[in-house]
């Protein structure tokens, strides 16, 4: 079943998690019909055109074990605390989706390992299950569903992002230094390096062999470099973003803000000070300026009351975070996925608003942290 605005065909949920196959993987799909289909028809020329029907099987099987590969990451994690969001199997394999960071160098090792030794397990079951079955074919998908599970296994244990050894990496480098921004940049790095040895591996292996390089091979390195290089990327990017802000404090962007219910009377307002409206249950759902409220004429009738006055905000518009003290991480991750209408955030700490945060003034402080930053090298 397909779900609007979701990633793909709803295949399943797994304790509350849906699971998706995704608008891409059909043409991986497609790639292994097209390439494995002609090796088993050449292999066995009395299955005729049922050579592809076995190749979709192969193809599914493969799809299984991306789906128990990212089963096992989302059950540890939420064993580990995470909110788990997804899972989504694709054209470059699959990928479970989290709402929040990782925890602890601990949480982020054990829910990267376990998936490719879910995979490890699939192949051992597989090899086990070899001695027992019968008939050519389905020795023949059982033997490639060892190899590519066994493959899945040791090329995700390769040390670097996005792969689940670069997050091993990762989580070693974050439990010496105390840093999680030094942890993605060191595993991001030794992502590009992977990146450029796959590409390596598949023109110079032929070579030393004294033959050439197969070009559809040389394309799908490529290919699978790259998406290694962006992953890498992008966790090098995230590291240095870390980095910066950690420069800067809730605190430091903190605006004082009062709460106030709908039915409060002009009177009543709090004057010189941001105001945020409640419902009865006490949920802000509005916003209003001092400066609106010094505005208002003296001669305006006792009727008008905040309500009147507020501005409503969007759903999303409240941002939690641990203390006034913690970093503006929580804070950046808010503005980026508020809503266009949204050009303030309610900044709650456990259940008790502590103030008001301009995501331009938020903009601004990291801009200047990153200024300061340049100007004098960071201590390690």
């Amino acid at each position: 079943m397909r779900t609007s605005g979701a990633p793909g065909w709803l295949f399943g949920t797994l304790r509350g998690t849906p699971i998706y196959i995704g608008r891409t993987w059909p043409i991986i799909g497609l790639i292994i019909v097209v390439t494995f289909g002609p090796q088993i028809e050449h292999s066995y020329p009395d299955l005729g055109a049922q050579a592809y029907f076995v190749a979709l099987l192969y193809a599914l099987l493969l799809l299984l074990s991306v789906l128990a590969h990212e089963a096992a990451h989302a059950l540890v994690g939420q064993w580990r605390g995470y909110r788990v969001r997804q899972i989504v199997a694709d054209l470059w394999g699959g990928h479970t989706a989290y709402d929040t960071d990782d925890t602890s160098p601990l949480s982020s090792a054990l829910v990267a390992v376990v998936g490719p030794l879910a995979n490890g397990v699939l192949a051992l079951l597989g090899w086990g299950l070899l001695g027992v079955v019968d008939g050519d074919i389905p020795r023949l998908l059982l033997f490639a569903f060892v190899i590519s599970n066994t493959f899945v296994a040791a090329f995700n244990l390769l040390p670097g992002m996005p792969l689940d050894g670069g997050f091993l990496v990762d989580a070693l480098v974050w439990r010496i230094t105390g840093s999680r921004s030094a942890g993605l940049v060191v595993a991001g790095w030794c992502g590009r390096a992977v990146a450029v040895l796959v590409v390596l591996w598949a023109v110079g292996w032929p070579l030393l062999r004294g033959g050439q390089p197969d070009t559809f091979y040389v394309l799908w390195s490529v290919l699978i470099a790259g998406f290694l290089w962006m992953g890498a990327s992008n966790a090098i990017a995230r590291g240095r973003s870390s980095r910066l802000f950690a420069r800067v404090r809730v605190r430091d962007v903190l605006r004082p803000v009062a709460l106030v219910p709908g039915d409060a009377a002009l009177a009543q307002l709090p004057p010189g000070v941001d105001l945020a409206v409640v419902d009865p249950r006490g949920a802000a759902w509005g916003f209003i300026p001092a400066a609106q409220v010094a505005q208002v004429p003296v001669t305006t009738p006792a009727t008008i009351t905040a309500q009147s006055l507020a501005q409503v905000q969007p759903a999303g518009w409240v941002a939690r975070v641990d203390s006034p003290d913690a970093d503006v991480t929580e804070l950046v991750r808010a503005a980026q996925e508020a809503a266009p209408g949204i050009h303030q955030l309610l900044v709650v700490a456990g259940d008790q608003p502590i103030g008001l945060v301009s995501i331009e003034q938020l903009g601004n402080a990291l801009g200047a942290a990153e200024r300061r930053g340049s100007a004098q090298p960071e201590k390690h």
